[in-house]
């Protein structure tokens, strides 16, 4: 899908939602705790949100329908990984094509230093500017085609053979010779294992990802649209996993729902993040879900081609009893919380002997079709009380006549949900300094 498509069908669908509830963009941008040139800038299609977070919060102020979100978050990821597929093609561009100073038509002599400007097998007596039709002057033709001569001689003593790029010399300009496709990367979070045979020829250098998807840190930093390590382009990513996983553990259902649990006092707490700072907090205190954990799974397709994704599978790694830690509300007491059942939303009890997802009411089970234009989001509700729990969850697809199994987790970690039954519960007061008990602040 062309980039300004993706972009212009996300922006229509937010600027709809915006006018229908008759808020200014001041209004709006104060209560999201933006810029209003941001906000305008993202309902003009002029910029894509690189988290999805203040996108739902903006539609939940607009008071979007739960369809209405589902089809909100389909368009951000839409135009999210195309976004990403553009910024990866920029950065796989060579220094001679994103020069300014050198074009396709120029001569070899002025694009580049004489050791790269010949191979040996290139004719160096071809005019340099015959792709241009510019017609130069005869004696700019032979003191061009001269200066190609001579450094073709030194090449060819030197032993140097890469491309000039000359007419009928094959190279697309693109530097890589496959014309500038961008090649897929890992996304984090999800290993694969599947009856798909693995490429028949390693990827390229240029090719490769800068990390592997175990250390791949930040599931909302990879491109949606990414195909797993190692996957290749084109037709041969057939031969591939045709799926990709995005795992935001940390979402959140709506701040009265989220809660935290941390081996730390009061005292030493940062006050509640906005949910796409969750991840941080998290990080920084070291801190577990409480009672429940709510994750957002963006499954997309790598190519045209439909795949079914049959089912997701609980398994659990590893049971405790639950973390004698304080549990810290994410909610500032007396201020209301919006919410509802998402379309493909689930719920799992993870103090199951054998714990399984099933369909909230009113929702359909797997299983569901995606491709590369038609991702699917699922929201699944993790509940735990009497324990402390690892976990992770395994997606089974299959696409014709491959199928297979993704490893979904966090980061290459479990997930990890604890029960908080008698534990020490502390709130933070809206404009209050620090965490107090639960129970205790006083609403005017």
């Amino acid at each position: 899908m062309p980039e300004h498509t993706a972009a212009a069908d996300f922006a229509a669908l937010l600027r709809e939602l915006k006018d229908r509830s008759g808020l200014s963009y001041g209004v709006l941008a104060k209560r999201l705790h933006m810029s209003t040139s941001t906000l305008h800038r993202y309902c003009n299609g002029d910029a894509v949100p690189a988290d999805y977070a203040p996108v739902e919060r903006l539609a939940r102020l607009c008071k979007a329908h739960p369809e209405e979100l589902v089809e909100l978050h389909r368009r951000w990821v839409l135009a999210d990984a195309v976004r990403g597929r553009k910024g990866a093609a920029a950065a796989e561009t060579p220094p001679e094509e994103a020069g300014s100073g050198t074009g396709p038509g120029q001569a070899a002599s002025e694009a580049a230093p004489p050791a790269e400007a010949a191979s040996a097998g290139a004719p160096p007596a071809a005019p340099a500017d015959a792709d241009t039709g510019a017609g130069p002057a005869p004696a700019r033709r032979r003191t061009r085609t001269a200066v190609l001569a001579g450094i073709a001689v030194a090449a060819v003593t030197a032993g140097v053979a890469l491309a000039v790029g000359l007419p009928g010399s094959g190279s697309d300009g693109d530097g890589d010779g496959d014309g500038g496709r961008h090649r897929p990367v890992g996304a984090a979070g999800v290993t694969a294992e599947g009856t798909a045979p693995a490429s028949s020829s390693p990827p390229s250098s240029a090719a490769a990802s800068p990390s592997s998807p175990a250390k791949d840190k930040g599931p909302a930093r990879t491109p949606a649209g990414s195909a797993p390590a190692g996957a290749p382009s084109g037709e041969g990513q057939k031969s591939g996993v045709p799926v990709t996983v995005r795992a935001e553990p940390y979402a959140w259902e709506s701040p009265c729902s989220q809660r935290y649990l941390a081996d730390k006092p009061a005292s030493e707490m940062k006050p509640p993040p906005l949910e796409e700072g969750a991840a941080a907090w998290v990080a920084a205190h070291g801190a577990v879900s409480s009672g429940q954990q709510y994750l957002r799974l963006t499954v997309q397709g790598t190519g045209p081609e439909t795949v079914v994704v049959d089912g997701l599978t609980v398994r659990v790694a590893g049971k405790r009893a639950p973390l004698a830690w304080n549990d810290y509300a994410m909610a500032y007491p007396g201020v209301g919380c919006g919410g509802g059942v998402q379309t493909r939303a689930f719920a799992v009890s993870l103090d199951s002997a054998r714990p399984s997802l099933t369909p909230e009411p009113g929702n359909e089970d797997f299983p569901f079709k995606v491709s590369e234009s038609d991702p699917e989001v699922y929201y699944l509700t993790a509940s735990v009380s009497a324990y402390d729990v690892d976990w992770y969850l395994e997606l089974k697809w299959s696409s014709g006549d491959r199928s297979g199994t993704l490893t979904v987790d966090d980061e290459g970690r479990p997930f990890r949900t604890s029960g908080n039954k008698g534990r020490p519960a502390y709130e933070f007061p809206i404009g209050g300094d620090g965490w107090v008990p639960e129970g205790t602040t006083k609403l005017e």
